[in-house]
């Protein structure tokens, strides 16, 4: 759990983010180290503007590679097909791999690499600003940014491979195994360490785009948050909230960011709740093929939060009722809270994970009874005619695979600004 040094944004230059780098170059980096701030948002605005150095300078000693077209190219057998994994609002996103010879001293792994779609709804900006705090930001429950492409036209990013996927689709997706109880809440901390580890920052970061889709799971289902092109600095000194274009994801963002454009860290804490509803009820925040009544997930659903028997009734089926009942009633009220029309009377992330930390392991949960079903045929009788033993069948076991009652799943593009509607597609 560490933070990179904060570096300058006077050190960009993107026209000419590729070629080596000098040794004078990086020796009088190495010197300015200690002398670095974070860059400001404003800064991101010019792609083309003519600074004094390379942006590998700037992130020398983050451990993030500068990799040439070529080397991405092998990485991805040239974008083949085959390593088409999703798309989104970057562009696509391909499963690649790194050899062991490809770079002294980088591992032989697996990794997603994301291209920047030239006619899509993010650019260079988004580009860079992933770069920059991905580069700067380490925390088990973010995803790791190997390295970067820079050249030409050409925006690449590289990431560690996330085997499971975003939990969109493992939630969503069609004839999946339900997820467990545990497995749900695990989730949701993991989720929760990452925001709050952003917001705790020396200098505090706006994800501003917490949402299933940009939530990534190891083998394990540990949580990591990725997609950091929308994340913002926080606000300065005495100041309360930062002023920026609305832009997020229809159905996540807080109420209030909406009307007024006033982000703060309480802003994430509603979209945390709007993920939390969703790992409850097994819904999505917006689903259009419902009544029209239960279209918005939480217009529909926070009324039923605090009362048990209601809740009850909303609870995902695909859990079959095995899950903490006691569990579930905190999960919900702590959502309830997330959801809050009031920002100040929400949670912090740091009070959000400590009442998530003892749910996965709730214990309660209802154990059913096995009847067996005797076979249809039975022997002949007497008279010619079949007995027949008419057994009754237990529902089905939690660990089988269910379908999801209207989901859908589908790898959709996102339009961006300024409140996109929902985004899908894997992501790395």
């Amino acid at each position: 759990m560490t933070m990179k040094k904060k570096i300058s944004w006077r050190s960009f230059l993107p026209p000419i983010c590729g070629g080596e780098l000098p040794a004078k170059a990086t020796k009088k980096v190495a010197a300015k180290q200690s002398s670095f701030t974070r860059i400001s948002q404003l800064d991101l605005s010019n792609p083309n503007s003519l600074l004094s150095e390379d942006l590998s300078i700037s992130l020398a000693g983050s451990n993030i590679h500068m990799f040439t077209l070529g080397e991405i190219k092998v990485m991805t057998q040239t974008f083949s097909t085959g390593s088409f994994i999703g798309e989104g609002g970057f562009g696509p996103v391909y499963k690649g791999f790194i050899d062991d010879k490809l770079r002294p001293g980088l591992k032989a792994q697996p990794v997603a690499v994301k291209l920047l779609d030239l006619d899509g709804t993010q650019g260079h900006r988004e580009w860079l600003t992933e770069v920059i705090f991905l580069g700067q930001l380490r925390h088990p429950h973010l995803v790791k940014l190997i390295g970067y492409c820079c050249e030409d036209e050409h925006r690449v990013l590289v990431y560690e491979y996330m085997p499971r996927g975003s939990l969109e689709n493992q939630l969503f997706r069609r004839f999946s195994v339900s997820l467990s109880w545990s497995t749900r809440m695990k989730i949701a901390l993991g989720a929760a360490k990452g925001l709050a580890f952003l917001h705790g920052a020396e200098k505090p970061v706006i994800y501003r785009d917490f949402k299933a889709s940009n939530i990534l799971l190891d083998s394990d289902y540990n949580a990591k948050l990725s997609d950091f092109g929308l994340a913002k600095d926080g606000p300065d000194g005495d100041d309360t909230h930062v002023s920026t274009r609305v832009m997020g994801t229809e159905g996540y963002a807080a109420p209030e960011y909406v009307m007024t454009g006033h982000l703060t860290a309480m802003s994430d804490v509603y979209s945390f709740g709007v993920v939390l509803l969703e790992l409850l009820t097994g819904r999505r925040s917006l689903d259009k093929t419902r009544p029209h009544r239960e279209q918005n997930l939480v217009e529909y659903a926070r009324p039923m939060l605090m009362d048990n028997r209601k809740l009850s009734r909303i609870m995902d089926m695909r859990l079959e009722g095995q899950y903490s009942e006691t569990g579930a009633r905190k999960a919900a009220a702590l959502a309830y809270q997330c959801l809050s029309h009031r920002p100040k009377q929400r949670p912090t992330m740091n009070e959000v994970v400590k009442i998530l930390e003892p749910l996965k392991d709730y214990q309660d949960m209802p154990i059913g009874t096995f009847v067996f079903e005797m076979p249809d045929s039975s022997p002949v009788s007497s008279n010619g005619h079949h007995r027949q033993n008419h057994g009754h069948r237990h529902s089905r076991s939690p660990n089988s695979p269910l379908t999801e009652n209207g989901a859908s799943n589908g790898n959709r593009r996102p339009t961006s600004s300024p409140l996109h509607p929902r985004s899908g597609g894997r992501r790395p």
